[in-house]
């Protein structure tokens, strides 16, 4: 039952500042840094349009945020092991995605957007 969840938030390994992204993209395609969630997410350069299509029939909102723009509660749930993603409840925050997690999906958007939809329906 999904009456009790608000949202899904994710927050990204990188920061949202202008050099934070020029970093991560270099240092991604170098090998020198990954984000498991922005590989379910974001294709080279922009949000992947499949996953802007799987978020969209969610039941409920998928928030994002990077490392340095995360509110406060949301930074707090995570201590600092980035990525992840979290549901919110009307009871608070709890991580349900951790980083070997969302590497478990191997960048593959339809399967991650499932598992968040079976998530909802077995919550």
């Amino acid at each position: 039952m999904t009456s009790n969840v608000t949202e899904f938030i994710g927050v990204y390994d990188a920061d949202s500042t202008l050099i934070g992204e020029a970093s991560y993209w270099i240092g991604a395609r170098l090998g020198r840094t990954h984000c498991s969630l922005c590989e379910l997410t974001h294709g080279l350069f922009t949000q992947k349009s499949e996953w802007k299509a799987c978020a969209k029939e969610l039941s409920v909102p998928f928030h994002t945020f990077h490392r340095n723009d995360a509110p406060t509660d949301v930074l707090t749930a995570i201590n600092g092991a980035f990525p992840a993603v979290l549901i919110r409840t009307n009871d608070g925050l709890s991580v349900i995605l951790t980083k070997n997690a969302l590497g478990s999906f191997d960048g593959n958007t339809t399967d991650f957007a499932q598992w968040l939809s079976d998530y909802l329906i077995n919550y």
